[in-house]
């Protein structure tokens, strides 16, 4: 009876043990369910609310009718909240219709989808990552000068980041110091080259990230490095991909890698002036030979004769090692007169890469840009379907991450070549940002705090056309030496499609310690025709008087019959004679406004001396006799 007794009760805990098992996943699911709704509540409070009030407004009603498992109305749920979050966070401006749009279409495939394109600032602005809130960035230090400094303050700000910067000694009442949030001394011109004093501002003040801008440390893997070390992120490529990239020689061998084409020329460093011209014997002249960890011209001489080598060795090594504090040089074959096209590419560091078309940057003088612009009127669909590929394929196979540039020669074949990546965000950036929509500065930003690209190849679209002048304060007639000095007058040009990136001021002095570049114009039009316009335009309104700017040189070239039709090339300068013509475009202000300051200072004058006499109300002036007046002086 005893054994009896205990069988029961055994299959009972058998039962409840396997009844147990079996709920386990159930139990599991709730439990998950449970804290992900904290977690939401918590950390989105507006998703949530929107959640809890479609679910209530919904489930009691469909409940009855067993309606609320299947598909077509759960799709309607989701686009009801969708459409809610959206429209709770853009109350204020909100376009309903343009909503319904979104949500109803196509390309929407998920929830992601939607906020990607509900949440744009704009419908001109198209944001391609979505960012968690709990990732972004407090604090963003960021470690530059000039106008790239109120570039990136303007992103964070955007952003719901907090900004500070640094300054040098010639830099305390730069604008780019006063309009970050925060502001720290630095020390002499050379200081934004001190890698342990600019981290040790950034731990200090507790920013958890450092934008290294262009220029002075922001292709540097050994600073890439130090931040990490330090637990701060620096907002650019991994050390490796730096290293990687950085070196022109191993760039040659990536892109090699990932199938791309490159010019015919030296795989390893070239060891010795004798060793140079063994390999541009075999590989024919001209050749060209560059700085491996260089950029932006530096250290690169071009060769067309065997007697020329030692001396372009000696000043290229020179050059290298004052600029890159690296001498290493290598060769390839110099390809005549071709046009210099670049990809603006964004990678995430989940393996995801875009690129958002071409830059044309032919206009060069000794290998420095002057004028950018986009689409470049070289290319078909097909072709840049081709290179922006190619492009792709470099960063890919790079592991690279951000925003960079992959940059490429075209010969009159239209066969393209694999030259560099700039490892960082260019000076031309703004160009690609008008014609895409897209804030490229945030989106570097938001890549670095962990962001997913969201959107794909196909996604991206081009509208108009978009070109930049770079305006430096240089003689063009001087063979572009710097001018030194302070800005006496200044008045930026405006109207439809300008866009003007500068921290240049009445008063701002140009400094001989950095490069001389005051501002960034860059003019939009409908078409490239409209848009030269607007720039020819924007340029004769651009006054900037007690220095001497490259803006005739460039009227010079805008008045140019063959770069209106398209066909620049890099010795385009040469080839036009555009230096020539520069004289033409010089204008004389003071001379041209002579009469209406005398009208004025006149007018200024009769005006305070009859305020000073006592006036009655019999001795107000004649209408006709101030007519009288006017006519008299407008005669003189």
């Amino acid at each position: 009876m005893a054994n009896g007794k205990k069988k029961p009760e055994g299959l009972k805990s058998l039962l409840v043990l396997a009844l147990n098992k079996s709920m386990a996943p159930v139990e599991y699911g709730y439990l998950a369910l449970r804290k992900g709704v904290k977690y939401v509540r918590n950390s989105a409070p507006s998703v949530y609310r929107e959640f809890e009030h479609v679910i209530k407004a919904n489930t009691i009603p469909i409940d009855k009718a067993k309606q609320i498992f299947r598909r077509k109305n759960m799709e309607g749920v989701w686009d009801a909240i969708t459409s809610g979050v959206i429209g709770r966070m853009h109350a204020h401006n909100i376009d309903h219709d343009a909503l319904k749009k979104i949500v109803k279409s196509k390309s929407s495939q998920t929830f992601i989808d939607m906020l990607a394109k509900g949440l744009s600032t704009s419908p001109n602005e198209k944001e391609y990552t979505l960012l968690a809130k709990e990732k972004q960035f407090k604090k963003v230090l960021i470690a530059n000068r000039g106008e790239i400094v109120l570039r990136v303050i303007r992103a964070c700000r955007e952003l719901g980041i907090a900004t500070a910067t640094v300054y040098s000694k010639h830099d305390k009442n730069n604008l780019a110091a006063k309009f970050a949030g925060e502001a720290y001394y630095l020390g002499p011109s050379s200081s934004y080259l001190d890698m342990a004093k600019i981290i040790a501002i950034a731990k200090k003040i507790g920013a958890d990230a450092i934008h290294p801008g262009y220029g002075f440390l922001a292709e540097n893997p050994k600073f890439a490095k130090m931040c990490i070390k330090n637990s701060i992120k620096f907002i650019g490529p991994s050390p490796r991909a730096l290293a990687l990239l950085g070196d022109k020689v191993m760039a040659k061998k990536t892109a090699s890698k990932a199938g791309v084409p490159i010019i015919i020329g030296m795989m390893k460093p070239l060891r010795s002036k004798r060793h140079a011209l063994k390999l541009a014997r075999k590989i024919g002249f001209p050749v060209i030979i560059k700085a491996a960890a260089g950029g932006g011209g530096k250290g690169m001489r071009i060769v067309r004769r065997e007697e020329d080598i030692g001396k372009s060795y000696e000043g290229a090594e020179a050059e290298a090692m004052l600029s890159f504090k690296d001498k290493t040089l290598y060769m390839e074959k110099y390809i005549e007169d071709p046009r210099h096209i670049e990809f603006q590419i964004l990678a995430d560091q989940h393996g995801n890469v875009i690129h958002l078309g071409e830059r044309d940057c032919s206009v060069q003088r000794k290998h420095q840009k002057l004028i950018e612009e986009s689409p470049s009127p070289a290319l078909s669909d097909e072709l840049r379907e081709k290179m922006g590929a190619a492009a792709v394929k470099v960063i890919a196979t790079a592991k690279y991450e951000g925003a960079g540039t992959v940059e490429f020669l075209l010969d009159k074949n239209k066969n393209f070549y694999f030259i560099e990546v700039n490892t960082r965000i260019q000076v031309e950036h703004g160009v690609t940002e008008i014609v895409t929509g897209v804030d490229l500065v945030k989106e570097q930003i938001k890549i670095a705090s962990g962001s997913k690209i969201a959107f794909k190849q196909s996604d991206i679209s081009f509208n108009g056309c978009a070109i930049e002048c770079r305006i430096n304060a240089e003689d063009p007639l001087a063979d572009f030496a710097p001018s030194i000095g302070t800005i006496t007058n200044y008045l930026p040009p405006g109207g439809p499609g300008i866009r003007l990136n500068s921290v240049c001021h009445q008063g701002y002095r140009v400094s001989p310690h950095y490069d001389s570049l005051l501002a960034l114009l860059i003019c939009y039009g409908g078409t490239r025709g409209e848009a030269l316009a607007r720039m020819a335009g924007a340029l004769k309104e651009y006054a900037i008087e007690g220095v001497k700017t490259t803006i005739p040189f460039h009227l010079a070239v805008l008045s140019n019959k063959n770069f209106a039709r398209g066909r620049a090339t890099t010795s385009f300068i040469e080839k036009n004679n555009i230096l020539n013509d520069v004289q033409d475009y010089y204008f004389d202000r003071k001379k041209a406004l002579a009469k209406e300051e005398r009208i004025i200072l006149v007018t200024t004058a009769v005006s305070k001396y009859m305020e000073s006499r006592p006036r009655s109300q019999g001795n107000k002036p004649s209408p006709w006799v101030a007519a009288g007046r006017q006519e008299l002086m407008e005669q003189n």
